[in-house]
Parts: C-alpha cells; structure tokens; sequence
C-alpha cells in the first residue's frame, strides 16, 4: 500500500516534460546543476567570489536544506565524489547511521514487521550526517571560509524565498502528515485552514540561526549545545532513540572510489554503503560484448539486454551489499569480467527471465555475515564534484526539530528492516543490510564523475530512489554509446528493472507501442512510471566548455558563466 501511495503522490506532483525550457546554453568558467533555481545561483555565487568547486556544492547544500525542504537537508545525509583537476579522486561517505539504541526487530509487532514505523515518524530517523560532510569536504578541499560559503543559505532562511507553485504544492500536498507534529505544523504548514500559494514568501527564522550556529562554530554547533540538545527534546518528546552521544559521535568517512572502465571512459563511482557503483559496474560488463549502438537507442533489443543486465545486478544487490564497516563485500568478485559473464551465461535475446528464477550469483568463500536530490559543479580550474543527498522519503519522517527548524531523515527504512520484506521502494534486503547500532544503511545514491584521457568528461548523478541508478547508467550510455549533448542525454525517455518486483518501468511519455509490443512479446510485463528518476549533469566538450544536462522531470536549473 506504501508503494502504491507513493507512486499516486509522484503522479499528481509531477511536471510535464513539454511544460520545461530546455537549457542547453554552454559556460566556460563554472557550471552548477541542481533541482532548485535558488540553489544553482549560489553555487554560482560562491564561484564568481574565488570559491572553488568543493566550495560550491558545500553552499548549495545548504541553500537546498531551505529552498527544497522535501529533499535538501541538514538533517539527512548523502554521497559526495570530488574530482580535482590534478587527478585526485575522494569519495565521501556522510551517510546517516542507525542509532546506539537500534535493534535489529525495532519495528515487529506483534510478531510481524510495520513498515509505517520506518516510514514515518521518529522511529524512522538515522543519526544525520550532512552538517559533518559539509565541513570535512570544506576544510580538506575548500578554499573559502565556511562562514562565506554559507552566508547564501543564511540570508535565503532569514529573508524568505518566493514559493514555486510546484514547492507550494508538495508542502500543501503533505499537510496532513505534517500536523501531526508540533514543530512541523508550525514551519510547514500555514497554520490555518488556507494553503500555500506561488509566489508567497517562505520565511525560516529558526533554520537561520541554526545555520548561522554552524558557520560560526562549525561541528559543534550541529552536533553539540543548542542544536543537538534540541534534537534530543524532539526524541524524548515522541520516543525516538537519537541520543547526545549518537549525535557526538557521529563521523563521515572518506573512501576510496570504485572505478569502472566502459569504451575508453572510467566511471568514478561512490562506493557502498552506495549501491550504484557495484550495479553500474555489473550492467556495464554484463553487456560490454553487446552492439549497444547497432541496436538503436531505447529499441527493443536495446532496452531488453539493459533490463536483464539491470535484474541480475539488483538480485545481487539484495544478498551481498550493504555497510562496509560491517559486512564483507566481495568487490572484486562481484565486479569481475568473468563472474559477470557468467551471471548473463542464461540470458536470451528472445525471451525475458522470470525474477522468479534468478536468485543472487554464486561467490566462492563468500558466508552471509524517492526523495533525493542530485547536484553537480564544476569550476574553471576544472575541479569537479557530484552530489546526491536525501531525507529518504519526500520530507522525510515528516519530523521537525522544534525551535531549530529543520526536517529529520527517515533512512531507517533503507536497511533490511526484516530481511526479505519489501521497503517503501520494493527493494529487498538481506542480512548484509540488517539493522546494527551504529551501522550504515544501504543507499541507491550514486553520484559519478566520468573521465576519459584523464580529464572530466561528465558529472552524473539522479534522484529517485532504486531509479538512481539506472538513470544514472542510461544519461552516461546515451554520451558514451549513442554521442548525444547534455540535454538530450538528460531529456530522453528511460526505463527500469530491480529484480523485484518483476516489472519493467518506463517514462510514461516515452517508449513507443511498437517497442512495448516487442518487450511484451519477449515476456517482459511493463509499466508506465511519472519519472525514472530525475537527472542533472555536467557534460565537458573537447574546447573545454560546460553544458548541462537539466532534467525536465522536475524544476531543475543551470547556473554557469
């Protein structure tokens, strides 16, 4: 029913791709994309002051926590890839945890597993890591103080915005769930019977002084003294188990990127607790021997070798990944020519394979121990960096702290809440992704940065939860096999499959009759989706110029100059 709801919600939120301006303008001294107007043009900002590309996307995270509440965040988490233009690549790891207090049945009652519980409400939040990736990335990588970098965010929360219609009506279209907080009531909501309108001033006092509390005494004003004392009151007023110590302690981890190989380009991917990088790499060797570009983009053939590639590394998925810090994850095995090979040995270009019949891959030795948001940068020294953060669920947990301003995550329901239940998303996990004290849920949030010849070549990355990364995978296809510009790679109509349930999705204005008629032939049950995720990339041409990819999906927007 969960599933259902959701998808229900993105239809009649969603925008329609001839309702878009397509932006394919090129920029040669910086670039930035994101989901929000406000938050491109103080990437851009920042740029134009002597900031550098890491500076950028720390100032637009934070101007997404108040201009795009639903996704951007203070009190979520996300992924970062950092490419510098002297060929240094840096992943970091700011995802949320499970609290000290978590256990592995939290949410069985009555001997069976509640999925509302990891849904909505306190129950459901991780122990929130942007605040802490935001000043790692600054202070390693940033050439701005962060107190400049944030001023932007500051004066948005304290002055107000004016409301897009689409931003009235995702706040308006959550009101229900929102009363049912006190705090949320109060800075989401208008607080009467009236609703939101376009073009009313969306004002956040107390978002500002949290903000400012940070640029002043950078971790400790998160995760210590007033802020975090006010997101233990909001525990102890509903019963969550977030402590001082969970908020203390909490640590973003650099790590080291997995790096794919595809036709003389290297994908640049974060790796788990991010699903993508391994998915990515299995599709890419599973069809490697495949005439991608003979096929014709979004033919039947073509779609139909994609979605098998897309089953069988969504199965593997389920079984093998999860947080590193806890599980042993056979990279190397997983993301071999040969294992690869092995998992299409089944395949035929003639018929589908029921998801019934594919379990996970065999590895020898090996015992079983949609609402984010997606931004790329890049600057003139040809720094690069890609983002993907999330509360979880659009809003998240729907929870606000009181007198702080700022919505928690609800990423709880990203690990295997009960191993083999679906999640919100129809994603199955297995013990690698259980629920552990301190531990790492799994994540679809791949943000990539793609080089060939040593030079970035694409920033990529999408929102849209399991869709991720088959978005993600399909805009960098469509440069890399079929040679399109940034806006039409982005534009184009996609599809997905994730094993379970045994569907395949497509845009719903894309592929044509004659195509579903060959998919439905071959066995495949397809289902027309609002939007398989939601894209906005960075595309550099041979002169060095910056195009980006703005997804029509959604109210994107590109910045540069």
């Amino acid at each position: 029913m969960r599933i259902l709801l959701l998808l229900l919600t993105f239809v009649f939120t969603s925008h329609s791709l001839s309702a878009q301006v397509l932006n394919s303008k090129s920029y040669k001294n910086g670039l930035v994309v994101t989901a929000d107007k406000y938050a491109s043009e103080v990437g851009k900002e920042i740029l134009q002051k002597g900031g550098n590309a890491v500076d950028a996307a720390v100032a637009v995270q934070f101007a997404l926590a108040v201009t795009l509440p639903r996704a951007g965040n203070i009190g979520g988490g996300g992924f970062m890839v950092i490419h510098l233009a002297d060929g240094e690549t840096a992943t970091l790891d700011f995802r949320e945890k499970a609290p000290q207090k978590a256990t592995r049945d939290m949410y069985i009652r009555n001997g069976e597993f509640d999925g509302d519980l990891s849904w909505e409400g306190i129950l459901a939040v991780g122990v929130p890591g942007t605040v802490d990736g935001m000043i790692k990335a600054s202070e390693r990588y940033g050439r701005l103080p962060l107190d400049m970098v944030m001023q932007p965010a500051i004066k948005l929360a304290r002055e107000g915005y004016l409301l897009s219609y689409s931003h009235a009506q995702d706040l308006n279209n959550h009101k229900d769930t929102f009363i049912k907080y006190r705090a949320s009531r109060d800075y989401f909501t208008t607080g009467d019977s009236t609703l939101f309108e376009e073009g009313d001033l969306f004002v956040q006092e107390d978002l500002a002084t949290t903000l400012q509390r940070v640029a002043r005494f950078g971790r400790e004003g998160f995760y210590a003294g007033p802020t975090a004392d006010a997101i233990v009151a909001e525990m102890e007023r509903y019963r969550g188990l977030i402590t001082h110590s969970d908020l203390y302690d909490y640590e973003s981890v650099w790590r080291d990127p997995v790096t794919v190989d595809y036709k003389g380009y290297s994908l640049h991917i974060m790796p788990p607790p991010s699903s993508g990088s391994v998915a990515i790499a299995q599709i890419l060797k599973m069809v490697n021997d495949y005439d991608l570009k003979s096929m014709g983009h979004n033919s039947a053939d073509y779609v139909h070798v994609l979605a098998e590639a897309m089953r069988r590394s969504f199965a593997d998925r389920s079984y093998y990944l999860g947080d590193p810090d806890f599980v042993n994850i056979p990279m190397e095995e997983l993301t071999s020519e040969y294992y690869n090979d092995v998992r299409m040995g089944d395949f035929s270009m003639d018929s589908a394979t029921a998801s019934s019949s594919i379990s996970h891959g065999e590895i020898s030795g090996y015992t079983e121990p949609s609402e984010t948001t997606h931004f790329s940068v890049m600057d003139v020294d040809g720094n690069a960096v890609s983002v993907t953060t999330t509360l979880n669920g659009s809003f998240g947990s729907h929870v606000s702290v009181s007198g702080a301003g700022f919505l928690l995550n609800n990423e709880m329901d990203d690990f295997s809440a009960q191993p083999g239940e679906p999640n919100t998303y129809g994603l199955i996990g297995a013990e690698a992704n259980a629920i552990e004290p301190g531990k790492r849920m799994l994540s679809s949030m791949s943000p990539t940065i793609v080089t060939k010849n040593g030079k970035v070549d694409m920033i990529l990355g999408a929102a849209g939860g399991p869709r991720i990364i088959t978005a993600t995978l399909q805009t960098f296809l469509n440069r890399a096999v079929f040679d399109m510009r940034a806006q039409q790679a982005t534009s184009l109509p996609r599809f997905h499959h994730q094993w379970l349930p045994d569907v395949l999705l497509f845009d719903d204005f894309g592929l044509s009759p004659d195509t579903q008629k060959l998919l439905e032939e071959k066995g495949h049950r397809i289902f027309p989706y609002p939007a398989v995720g939601r894209a906005h990339n960075i595309y550099v041409g041979s002169d060095g110029s910056l195009t980006g990819g703005v997804d029509p999906r959604g109210d994107g927007h590109a910045s540069g100059y």
